[in-house]
């Protein structure tokens, strides 16, 4: 054994620190919803959210990135199967993320957040209101 490793303890100070995924409970339920409206919400509701994150910091998107991001998510969106009144807010969420106002991104969130309750466990619903305090500072 080197005996000059047996001193290091924790990561060296050059070392890049792990990136977090933000929405672990989101995609957990995702994947283990049963197949039809419940994932499908789901699995919406963490693209929605994920576009949201390009918003705010520590990694704001620029609006040409974040616009293009919708487009590409609308595109998707219409082929998925969605109770209208999720499909419409999810909607609206994916539009406003390519403004620069926060106020209309957050109140669009908090639209999703009530109207996919139902379907969300407490640890996905915790990691959108954790996403609208972002919003807020």
């Amino acid at each position: 054994m080197v005996s000059y490793l047996l001193g290091v303890i924790g990561p060296q100070p050059y070392a890049l620190a792990t990136p977090v995924f933000a929405f672990r409970a989101l995609a957990a339920l995702a994947g283990r919803a049963p197949l039809g409206g419940p994932r499908e919400t789901a699995i919406a509701t963490l693209i929605a959210a994920r576009l949201v994150a390009g918003v705010v910091e520590p990694f704001p998107l620029l609006q040409p990135l974040r616009k293009a991001r919708a487009d590409a998510a609308k595109l998707w969106l219409s082929s998925v199967s969605l109770p209208a009144t999720v499909r419409t807010s999810v909607l609206k969420l994916i539009d406003a993320t390519t403004v620069d106002d926060r106020r209309i991104v957050a109140q669009a969130l908090g639209k999703v957040t009530d109207v996919t309750a139902p379907h969300l466990d407490r640890g996905a619903r915790s990691e959108l209101e954790r996403l609208a305090a972002r919003l807020a500072v």
